[in-house]
């Protein structure tokens, strides 16, 4: 027997309760409480599982026989490297991103790619009828002959219409607009995202199509809709970058198939997205020389390293708290570092205000970058400018010393390749690699040694 139940759902955390509350006891936000209805009848479970009648047994790990899944290619190096090499059969991808930044774009040119290969893809759009998205193909020199466009929300037709074509790849965009007919809220309510993706992840792992859907940001910057989305699907992709700058970034938060730390970067050009080879260069083509608070870094993104530059100002305060702000990077890091550089090297930064800023819009969260943060900030401090041919790697420790890194060699091939002349590197990752040619590594053991290095002028002039 159907029986029809009241109820209040945080539409920002998907927290239950039997009657309404101005602030949700899961995610303390207030007026997030939406009453909605919701019809119990009993489920049929076998639907949401592939059985074969037969309850499973535990087996031994060792016994357990695997066959290597192909990936497939999109002809996207970028979007190839933070899927982890390529598209797996039968997963769920979550793409998330700001509106206007380029997600149905990004889609819509993998689609024509693998559509072009021969796979049959179904692009499925909420938000606009199939004109719309033609116009939207034409601009981005799209003409596939295996792409087929579909305009509908229903999540019943759009399953029928899965069944009868039998496509290989589907896109829906996006999550907020699909829903069930047998749940009564509306659409990108938290019960109708929940149920609908639960219901593409059986259609996904039971018939072996990979599925990609877009789903909205909050303007926290989080996936709208409940946590739980994030934890249903097998890989959630973020798609960064400032609409008013021509770069994108996409980034892995959760892969189920790869590693989380890969990052693919593009450019947004009338004719859609471009892939950029070597994201590098584009980081550091607008950087002054002989500006006081420039430092480059090689970071590692995943498996590639990306150098970029990090500048730093730092100004007598006005206040009776000095400000400290950052973008790209934590501002907690900054404090510490500073709070290094006042009692280990004696530099007076408490009534100093501080502003760093990752160029290029990148963030940036591995502990090799705290050498080159500690150079920007006293080089900005001092007024003396770095030398624009240094690359400075390393990890700060609370006592001043500078500690080892992962993957040196690697860091110091990119900046060779860039031109840069001189790197300054911790002491202990010195030895046991090839160092380049017409490259001058030093290394340091204290963020002292490392600032003479950096700004010292001649060779028994240390500056602090």
């Amino acid at each position: 027997m159907v029986k029809r139940k009241t109820k209040f759902v945080c539409q920002h955390c998907g927290y239950e309760t039997a009657k309404w509350m101005g602030k949700c006891p899961g995610c303390h936000s207030w007026n997030a409480m939406v009453e909605e209805t919701e019809i119990v009848k009993p489920h049929n479970r076998a639907l949401f599982v592939h059985t074969e009648g037969v309850a499973a047994k535990p087996v031994s790990i060792t016994t357990v026989e695997t066959t290597q899944e192909p990936r497939i290619d999109t002809k996207f190096t970028e979007f190839n490297r933070v899927l982890g090499g390529g598209i797996v059969r039968g997963s769920l991808v979550l793409i998330g991103g700001d509106p206007g930044i380029g997600k149905s774009t990004l889609l819509l040119q993998i689609c024509a790619q693998l559509a072009n290969d021969g796979h049959p893809v179904l692009y499925i759009s909420g938000e606009e009828s199939v004109k719309q998205t033609k116009l939207r193909a034409e601009r981005l020199h799209v003409t596939a002959e295996h792409l087929y466009v579909l305009s509908e929300t229903n999540l019943e037709h759009i399953i029928q219409t899965v069944d009868e074509m039998k496509p290989s790849f589907v896109v829906i965009d996006s999550i907020q607009t699909i829903y069930r007919s047998e749940i009564t809220s509306a659409p990108g309510s938290v019960s109708q995202v929940r149920e609908c993706t639960a219901e593409l992840m059986r259609v996904a792992k039971t018939k072996g199509i990979a599925i990609f859907i877009v789903g909205h940001v909050t303007k926290e910057g989080a996936l709208a809709g409940p946590r739980i989305l994030e934890h249903m699907v097998d890989t959630v992709l973020y798609f960064e970058g400032e609409r008013h700058h021509t770069y994108r970034i996409l980034r892995a938060v959760k892969n189920r198939f790869g590693s989380t730390n890969e990052i693919g970067i593009f450019e947004m050009k009338e004719a859609g997205l471009a892939e950029v080879k070597n994201p590098s260069e584009i980081f550091l083509e607008e950087r002054s020389k002989g500006a006081a608070g420039s430092t480059v870094v090689a970071s590692m993104e995943g498996t590639r390293p990306v150098l970029v530059e990090i500048q730093a100002l730092v100004s007598p305060t006005s206040f009776g708290t000095p400000r400290r702000m950052a973008t790209g990077i934590d501002h907690n890091r900054v404090s510490l570092l500073m709070a290094v550089l006042e009692k280990r090297v004696g530099l007076l930064l408490q009534n100093q205000d501080a502003y760093l800023k990752v160029a290029g819009g990148i963030k940036l969260d591995e502990p090799a970058i705290d050498l080159a943060i500690a150079v920007s900030i006293a080089s900005s401090f001092r007024d003396q400018p770095t030398n624009h041919t240094d690359v400075v790697i390393g990890e700060v420790g609370l006592t001043g010393e500078v500690r080892r890194v992962s993957r040196i060699e690697q860091r110091v091939q990119e900046a060779a390749k860039l031109g840069f002349q001189r790197i300054i590197i911790p002491k202990s990752n010195i030895g046991g690699w090839n160092i380049p040619k017409d490259v001058e590594v030093i290394g340091v053991v204290n963020v002292e040694e490392a600032l003479y290095y950096a700004l010292g002028e001649g060779k028994n002039r240390p500056i602090f």
